[in-house]
């Protein structure tokens, strides 16, 4: 970066000129996001830590003594955000899984091959205090920072740093290996990683570093391993994906609070602009603003991507308000949202006797399936095409007692047209006690004497039944490892879907159903789907925009 130019616009910024600071924003972001995200490697608190790092260097941004120190100063307001979100972890939340792998989307979203693609994903496999370390040594290496700058973020001297560097290095070179080692075919291997849950650690480190010393099939290599920092030269920046969202909290100001004290729109939008050229429109609710990215020609988001039902809470309406927007907005009138702006988020389970809304009224002409009326999917790489206009049922069948562990959510690929999530049923949620059941399986998800089935954090929880949409062709695969589950799929109807999801406790029934449908564009649609066919569907990032 052009270090006059961005010397002239801090100090503008600092003066109260507040399109350089709109600009300082936008510039920055994109290096602080690829910092987080890497470092969280794409944990659901990325969005939050990115969020409260812009927050506190555009607040503090008047204590900043010399502007040509602002890009260590920033880096090290991130640096002390993540630290801080690490000590204020709970114990509960000490073993979850990335939200939306940062690993995999460095692979998509730069197109990395070969040993680049290898070296992505190794960083699963380090502690979270390396990962840390590398987040910010690879982008010195690609250019982005200083090794000065890493120390003073890191808060150690330049000497300790290259240690440390050091140090992490070798454990990347190790995790290289294993990556290398699990895409490969030995059966000894297979046979070790049997009881593995699917997700990296510490410990799988060592044992699995410990077969690959033993191993002479794993040990050979098949092609010169070139060292890490020679493949990360001249790799960009990880650009934000479209749709990137941060929910600006401030601190119970209304929105005209927020103005006068020198929120722009235009900054607001700036926190999330990707680094395409797209444009950003902002939302302004009650207490605090929503950001969402758009492209140039969409309308302002809708009130369907708002917070999430409490617990006893009133099930969704069949159609969502406008939200409320800035007087000023020129858009305020423009047409719905454009499909795909809207992915179903996490929710808590509506009260047991609140009744469904309306399913609202959707075209059927019939869906075909390539496994037939009932297609049982019980194994990794298990799939089904469906085809048609009309409604389809999945249902899902976990066995904790089989295998407990992390779930790997199975993923909507190869999308043509759209696809839906509508409703849910079956009479429970999957994680709803069952009456009469033992002390080990307390509920769907296991239970304390034999282990619990566990989604990634962010993951919508599943009902029996959940119903979809279909109105073009889209390929689901099952792609099962850690926890045992199997999916049966069937298609359906809107009468079936009414009948399943009206039954309630009178009926002996743990609750009644649940309507997502708002009968537009924006009702949810599947948290893992794709337009893509990746070679593997269990690739599918979870914040999905189709």
């Amino acid at each position: 970066m052009d270090s006059q130019h961005w010397r002239a616009v801090i100090t503008a910024a600092q003066a109260g000129d507040r399109r350089a600071l709109d600009e300082l924003v936008e510039g920055w972001l994109p290096l602080v996001y690829n910092i987080v995200g890497r470092a969280l490697n794409g944990h659901a608190d990325v969005d939050d830590v990115v969020q409260e790092t812009m927050l506190r260097a555009v607040g503090n941004l008047g204590s900043l003594r010399d502007p040509d120190s602002f890009r260590s100063w920033l880096v090290a307001i991130a640096m002390r955000q993540i630290r801080d979100r690490a000590r204020r972890r709970t114990p509960d939340r000490l073993e979850e899984a990335a939200a939306s792998d940062f690993a995999e989307l460095t692979v998509l979203r730069l197109q990395l091959e070969g040993q680049r693609r290898e070296v992505a994903e190794a960083v699963r496999w380090l502690d979270d205090e390396d990962r840390q370390l590398l987040s910010l040594w690879w982008l010195e290496v690609a250019g982005e920072l200083t090794r000065r700058e890493l120390a003073a973020a890191v808060g150690i001297t330049r000497q300790h740093a290259a240690v440390r560097v050091q140090r992490m290095k070798e454990r990347l070179e190790t995790s290289r290996g294993i990556v290398r080692a699990l895409d490969g075919a030995c059966p000894d291997l297979r046979e070790v990683t049997g009881r593995w849950n699917g997700r990296p650690d510490s410990v799988w480190r060592k044992r699995l570093a410990r077969h690959l010393r033993g191993c002479g099939y794993c040990g050979g290599t098949r092609e010169s391993v070139v060292p890490a920092e020679r493949l990360l030269v001249g790799i960009a920046l990880v650009p934000l994906p479209v749709g990137f969202t941060l929910s600006l909290a401030l601190g119970g100001k209304t929105a005209a609070a927020a103005t006068s004290a020198g929120w722009s729109a235009k900054l607001l939008g700036a926190l999330t602009k990707p680094a395409v050229a797209m444009t950003a429109g902002a939302t302004i609710v009650a207490g605090g603003a929503y950001v969402v990215t758009q492209p140039p020609d969409a309308a302002p988001p809708r009130a369907a991507v708002t917070p999430t039902a409490t617990a006893g809470s009133a099930p969704p309406r069949t159609s969502a308000p406008p939200a409320p927007t800035p007087k000023s907005s020129p858009t305020a009138t423009k047409k719905a949202d454009p499909y795909g702006t809207v992915v179903d988020a996490v929710d808590r389970a509506p009260d047991p006797n609140a009744r469904p809304s309306a399913l609202p009224r959707r075209p059927e002409s019939g869906i075909t399936s390539t496994g037939g009326p009932k297609a049982v999917m019980q194994h990794r790489g298990d799939r089904v095409t469906l085809t048609g206009r009309g409604y389809v049922l999945v249902r899902w069948q976990i066995s904790p007692g089989s295998r407990p562990g992390a779930l790997v959510v199975p993923s909507w690929t190869g999308l043509k047209g759209r696809l839906f999530h509508v409703a849910s049923g079956g009479s429970r949620r999957m994680d709803d006690p069952l009456p009469g059941a033992p002390n080990g399986y307390a509920t769907g998800m296991g239970g304390p004497d034999i282990g619990h089935a566990v989604l990634p954090p962010g993951t919508q929880q599943m009902w029996q039944n959940e119903y979809f949409y279909v109105d073009g062709t889209v390929t689901l695969t099952q792609n099962e490892r850690g926890c045992d589950y199997g999916l049966i799929v069937f298609p359906t109807n809107r009468d079936a879907v009414i009948e399943d999801i009206d039954q309630g406790p009178p009926q002996g029934a743990i609750r009644y159903g649940l309507v997502r449908d708002t009968g537009t564009d924006s009702a949810p649609v599947p948290q893992y789907v794709t337009r893509a066919t990746p070679a593997d569907p269990a690739t599918v990032p979870q914040r999905s925009r189709v």
